[in-house]
């Protein structure tokens, strides 16, 4: 099979059949064959009904429903495990993104062997609630990981089939999937400007929660691709440096107390001092920290895939 295309939604029922008929058109000239998967996302409208009708009359349509609304993370992961097709696609079903873009991105994986393609919506219509944390983000996304993407979060995405299978999408991390990518050894990741249409159906499910917990997902997904199997890299790392520094500001203390009593100086109580506070709780923050990384590491080294690897390929399998 061609293509698997990715559906996830959550109440868009005014917008499903219209992008079935869309993407059916879009792969028939082109002679692709293909599915289309469609995960409903414990929507509480009449979608579900909508793709069972679909499903029904068009053999390339497979619906998978979630009791209750997970999030688009869980809908992509349901989605990535059964896919068939060589290159699959994601998309929105709000008809924002569009499919006559899928040839393209085909041809950028099969031809130009790129393992993950981004759309980027560089002229967008969305309002400026949206954007601005949009920008900041991916700023903020390319500073940390060295990914050139202008749009992280764009649903049109194409990739290699062994890519979807070899990662784990959970949480909020579907706007951070070309960094899970890159972490598990698919590098050639790409870019192309596609074209972004206004909402036509419904209403946008973009809220404040989404701003605040993609700033915490980008925290953790930094940590855990960099830090994720030696923890204590970095918290034993900075809780040497604070014990360190708490330990020199303690002992050039003591050292001054013990210079103004020989040389007959008043000297006041080194209790006194706000000094000593900052440097005994640098020191105790030092050790907690320090203390952190060799428990984190504990249980890191304990865990059954601390020799997971990503392999390409398996010379004993030949």
């Amino acid at each position: 099979m061609d293509i698997s295309v990715v559906v996830p939604l959550y109440n868009e029922e005014e917008s499903i059949a219209e992008l079935v008929d869309w993407i059916d058109k879009v792969m028939n000239n082109n002679n692709f064959s293909y599915e289309i998967i469609i995960i409903d996302d414990g929507s509480n409208d009449s979608s579900w009904q909508i793709i069972n009708n679909l499903e029904a009359k068009n053999t390339s349509v497979k619906g998978i429903k979630f009791r209750r609304n997970y999030g688009k993370s869980a809908a992509l992961y349901s989605g990535f495990e059964v896919v068939k097709g060589d290159v699959v696609i994601t998309m929105d079903a709000d008809l924002q993104d569009s499919p006559d873009e899928i040839p393209s991105l085909y041809k950028m994986i099969i031809d130009e062997d790129y393992d993950l393609v981004s759309g980027w919506k560089k002229k967008r219509h969305d309002p400026i609630s949206k954007t601005i944390p949009s920008k900041f983000f991916n700023f903020i996304s390319r500073k940390l990981t060295g990914i050139k993407l202008h749009d992280f979060n764009c649903g049109l995405k194409a990739y290699k089939n062994d890519l979807v299978k070899n990662i784990e999408v959970y949480g909020e991390m579907h706007r951070y999937i070309p960094i899970l990518a890159k972490q598990a050894g698919f590098d050639k990741i790409g870019e192309k400007v596609v074209h972004h249409y206004k909402r036509k159906y419904g209403v946008t499910k973009f809220g404040l929660e989404r701003f605040i917990n993609g700033f915490l997902d980008l925290l953790s997904i930094t940590f855990i691709t960099k830090f994720g199997k030696r923890p204590m890299h970095l918290f034993g790392t900075l809780g040497t440096l604070m014990f360190f520094l708490g330990f020199i500001a303690a002992l050039w203390l003591g050292i001054h107390k013990l210079y103004c009593l020989g040389n007959g100086l008043e000297a006041g109580l080194v209790t006194d001092s706000p000094y000593f506070y900052i440097s005994l709780t640098t020191m105790i923050m030092g050790t907690l920290l320090f203390l952190a990384g060799f428990v984190a590491e504990l249980v890191s080294r304990n865990s059954p895939k601390r020799n997971s690897y990503q392999i390409e390929n398996d010379l004993n399998k030949k």
